[in-house]
């Protein structure tokens, strides 16, 4: 029986998109593996790693009938890559025996029964379903990830917030030094959820997504997050615990305000990084009227001051920062001027985007 039959092209977009997820070394075998469902010419692809499940549909010909069995994923992939995009490639299954081929290649692929393979159980009870344009969630969470933690032992923080109330979609991401929030409007009005998706989720989600208007659907469970969008289903576990309250963070009301070019302030930033030592990626700030000043020192007794003008007329303010942490924001915001909020030397720096008020970054300060 001739599983599938289509050209090589449209086989692999159909299993990268499902294969992200899939490691190649796992205490189960069969999750690294790549279960397929066909019926008729439509083939259904899964992954799992018992907490993420991808699926899709993709019509891929081959003869008429039901047929299920279980293939490893990457070793396909593999395979595929090193064939044209035209080449026709076809997977039969000739007494028990699954072979590959394409143009005079013929490979034989050792397989799993279908049944082995662990599906997610879903959620019984899933909210309502709400949707925002691809392009939307991916712009969010650009704007949030990069302030995730990474390997916490406050699991809770190792992923990002998603809170849907009302007509807004906000996402929210710390490590406990500081904290991204970004915002979108939602066509219809949604009852209050609170979920955090963990970091792998979030990670294969922004691979992806892509930038079209089209929708992508989202649903939340108690336990589970549902994301549906370009013919594929995305089936995520939630992280358990309590994130921190976010609007306790962001200040409210610091009474000096630099507006300055986001271009400029990253390249002086970038520079006087080299200074730094390497545990501490500290610099020091000096704002004056009219002027920033930018330095760094490091044990070897090296400096780096770098000064540029800005917009200012507030409070003399001697501030540090972790570097990284600067350079993170301003690299992942792409407007020509970024608006920071201090309120002296100890407390913590609010960043924004002047022409995009659903943008939020605190920076907590650094003793140097």
């Amino acid at each position: 029986m001739i599983v599938f039959k289509s050209t090589q092209d449209k086989v692999l977009a159909a299993l990268q998109s499902v294969s992200g997820i899939v490691e190649r070394r796992h205490t189960l075998p069969i999750l690294a593996n790549v279960l397929l469902h066909k019926t008729g010419p439509s083939v259904q692809l899964t992954t799992s790693d018992l907490e993420i499940q991808i699926r899709t549909t993709a019509e891929l010909g081959g003869d008429d009938g039901n047929f299920a069995t279980t293939l490893g994923a990457r070793k396909m992939i593999d395979i595929l890559r090193t064939m044209p995009a035209d080449q026709t490639v076809s997977l039969e299954n000739n007494a028990g025996k699954l072979i590959l081929k394409g143009g005079k290649s013929r490979f034989t692929l050792q397989s799993l029964p279908a049944e082995d393979f662990p599906l997610v159980q879903e959620s019984a009870s899933f909210g309502p379903v709400f949707s925002v344009p691809q392009k939307t969630l991916k712009n969010l969470l650009g704007q949030v990830s990069f302030a995730m933690a990474v390997h916490d032992i406050r699991y809770y923080l190792n992923g990002i917030l998603f809170v849907a109330e009302g007509k807004q979609l906000s996402l929210v991401a710390t490590d406990g030094h500081r904290l991204a929030f970004a915002s979108a409007q939602l066509d219809m009005d949604v009852p209050k959820q609170e979920v955090i998706l963990p970091r792998k989720t979030v990670l294969e989600l922004q691979r992806l997504l892509s930038d079209k208007e089209g929708a992508i659907e989202l649903q939340f469970a108690s336990n589970q997050a549902k994301f549906s969008f370009d013919g594929m289903e995305f089936v995520s576990k939630l992280v358990e615990g309590k994130f921190p309250d976010y609007n306790r963070v962001i200040p409210r009301n610091h009474s000096n305000i630099v507006m300055v070019g986001r271009a400029p302030l990253l390249a002086s930033l970038q520079r006087t990084a080299i200074m730094t030592s390497e545990k501490f990626k500290g610099v020091r700030l000096n704002l004056e009227a009219g002027t920033l000043r930018v330095a760094s020192s490091n044990a070897e007794q090296e400096e780096a001051v770098d000064e540029l003008d800005i917009d200012y007329t507030g409070d003399a303010i001697e501030i540090g920062f972790n570097v990284t942490y600067l350079i993170d924001a301003l690299q992942n915001m792409s407007q020509e001027m970024v608006r920071i909020e201090l309120q002296d030397g100890n407390s913590s720096a609010l960043m924004t985007n002047p022409d995009d008020s659903a943008f939020k970054y605190v920076v907590m300060p650094m003793r140097i």
